[in-house]
């Protein structure tokens, strides 16, 4: 052996990652960041979406934290009876002068950036003015600091206390409203989307997968279930029930699971013949494990890129029942809800307009994320 001349060491080559960072989700999404319109709007919705989670801690008529007399309280938690501040009422007004101003005496409260929560009744209206009332900023200090007994030097008269999108027709902060609304409309969205992909998913699974009788007798099924007037039996119904989340819930799978079981039937039927299902039928592999971990994948490619557009038409629907009146509970913040009062109210337009501008941003946002979707899991889709 020439010593000038060592043979060369094996180089050991790395196998390529699988998962979550396998080399094809990290093509995937370099395309879904090409699409520089829906990546931004992934990052606005999930920014609207968090801030809305914590709604609690932005729009409340409760104090965050209060210091009183040396013990710390959470009242945004725990309801406290108004006797512990020396009143005599089973839960405690924090708005009122009385009780804000033993705590101020006492202690100090830390309070969210708005002093409303989405049932909160403004009884400060600036006088002259009934409920709706326009937004702050079309008033001036005088006439908004009116209903305050201090008028403008009165304390209470600031900016936590404006209403900044004006009142409803029940003097309740609509921008607060908004707040909560847009919550209940995603997670709304959000788990009649989960709900419906995974029952359409399972049965077009088994309609692909099996064929035959089960194919035919399923797709029989969905014909007849599918000409079925939605509309029509989603008001019987709803004016039957109580309202209610879970009640609407159930209310609207019943029909929205059938949109996922065509693509799902479609990409079973084309891959239960392929060669790596036929040997891991030959190996004893049951079926279940073969659907489950050699077709699921690849039809899940088909079913993630519909999944946006199903969540804004779930938002859109329950928006429409609300705004009908068979939606959610009487006094629950509803976009639906209020483009109703904005019907009602015509002289108020800020009703109408709120309600419509954060709709159209939302199901926009929903959108274009479903487009930056589409073009990252579409295999022929380049980006230079």
């Amino acid at each position: 052996m020439d010593a000038a001349n060592p043979p060369a060491t094996p180089t050991t080559v790395k196998p390529p990652r699988k998962g979550l960072f396998s080399p094809t989700n990290v093509r995937r999404w370099e395309n879904f960041k090409a699409n520089r319109r829906g990546y931004w709007s992934l990052w606005i919705f999930l920014v609207l979406f968090v801030l809305t989670l914590g709604a609690e801690f932005i729009a409340n008529d409760r104090p965050i934290l209060v210091s009183y007399k040396g013990e710390i309280l959470t009242p945004i938690f725990v309801d406290y009876p108004e006797e512990k501040f020396g009143g005599f009422l089973a839960q405690t007004d924090y708005r009122a002068q009385d009780i804000q101003d033993e705590i101020n005496a006492n202690g100090w409260m830390l309070w969210p950036p708005i002093h409303y929560s989405y049932q909160t009744a403004n009884s400060n209206l600036p006088q002259g003015k009934s409920a709706p009332t326009p937004p702050f900023w079309m008033m001036s200090k005088e006439q908004r600091c009116s209903g305050y007994a201090g008028g403008v030097a009165d304390p209470n008269c600031n900016w936590s206390n404006f209403n900044w999108l004006g009142t409803d027709d029940q003097a309740r902060d609509v921008l607060a409203r908004l707040i909560y609304g847009f919550r209940i409309s995603v997670l709304f969205g959000l788990v009649l989307t989960i709900c419906s992909a995974v029952v359409g998913v399972c049965a077009g699974a088994m309609q692909g997968y099996f064929g035959g009788w089960t194919d035919l007798l399923m797709q029989r099924f969905i014909e007849i279930w599918s000409s079925m007037p939605v509309l029509y039996i989603l008001l019987i119904i709803a004016s039957v029930l109580p309202p209610g989340f879970f009640i609407l819930l159930g209310i609207l799978l019943l029909f929205s699971w059938v949109g996922l079981v065509g693509v799902v039937r479609a990409e079973f039927l084309r891959a239960r013949n392929f060669e790596y299902v036929r040997a891991a039928r030959a190996l004893g592999v049951d079926n279940l494990t073969i659907m489950y971990r050699h077709l699921l994948p690849n039809a899940m490619v088909a079913t993630l890129t519909f999944v946006p557009f199903i969540l804004s038409g779930s938002i859109s629907t329950l928006t429409s029942l609300d705004f009908l009146g068979f939606g959610m509970p009487p006094g629950s913040p509803s976009l639906g809800e209020m483009i109703a009062q904005g019907k009602s109210n015509l002289q108020a337009p800020w009703l109408g307009l709120s309600a419509f501008f954060t709709m159209s941003i939302m199901l926009s946002l929903l959108i274009f994320i479903g487009e930056a979707v589409r073009d990252a899991f579409d295999p022929r889709k380049t980006f230079r």
